[in-house]
């Protein structure tokens, strides 16, 4: 079973991770999750309250579900996996100084290897300096991110660019894993 690499870490966001942590293994990938410790890992709920009395300009985080990480960063092999999907969350905001994280998804992207990247994880590309030249999307508060990374940003709720694709937030989740699984499926072909 071809295996998927999701690096996470404290203040992941719960339905960037947990939707394709399930959804894959349904088509036949192992989801391998990773953190800069091999240990349990907790999740957040991200979102602007919708009925709020006094409104939030910016997403309220609440505590959400545990994921266990099985692999430390330093202890990931990139040849091992057919790609990676890089969630969002607060968790990329510190993951990006994590100079394992950064070595692995530039050995993926230079190998061409499927990047799936959602909401903050471009935090992630960025640092990595894999997305210079190339058309992305991110939460509209990370466009700024994905500029400074050299991208053009624009605002759909998903872009193919070669071998990486983005998305938005949770909410357009349904797309991103329909064309995300597309690319895995042919990258295995």
């Amino acid at each position: 079973m071809p295996k998927i690499l999701m690096p996470l870490g404290d203040a992941t966001e719960a339905l960037d991770t947990f939707y394709p942590y399930f959804r894959l293994p349904e088509d036949g990938f192992e989801v391998v999750v990773a953190g800069p410790e091999a240990r349990l890992y907790h999740s957040v709920l991200h979102e602007i309250p919708p009925d709020s009395s006094v409104p939030w300009d910016i997403t309220q985080e609440r505590p959400g579900y545990f994921i266990r990480a099985t692999i430390a960063f330093r202890d990931v092999h990139s040849e091992d996996y057919a790609g990676m999907f890089i969630s969002g969350g607060r968790a990329p905001e510190y993951l990006r100084y994590d100079q394992d994280l950064l070595r692995i998804t530039r050995e993926m992207s230079a190998a061409k290897k499927p990047i799936a990247c959602v909401c903050h994880g471009v935090e992630i590309l960025t640092a990595a300096n894999v997305i210079r030249g190339r058309t992305v999307t991110t939460v509209a508060k990370c466009a700024l991110d994905a500029e400074q990374g050299g991208a053009q940003y624009v605002d759909q709720s998903h872009v193919i660019d070669g071998h990486i694709i983005t998305a938005r937030t949770w909410h357009d989740n349904t797309v991103l894993m329909r064309e995300y699984l597309k690319m895995l499926k042919a990258s295995a072909a």
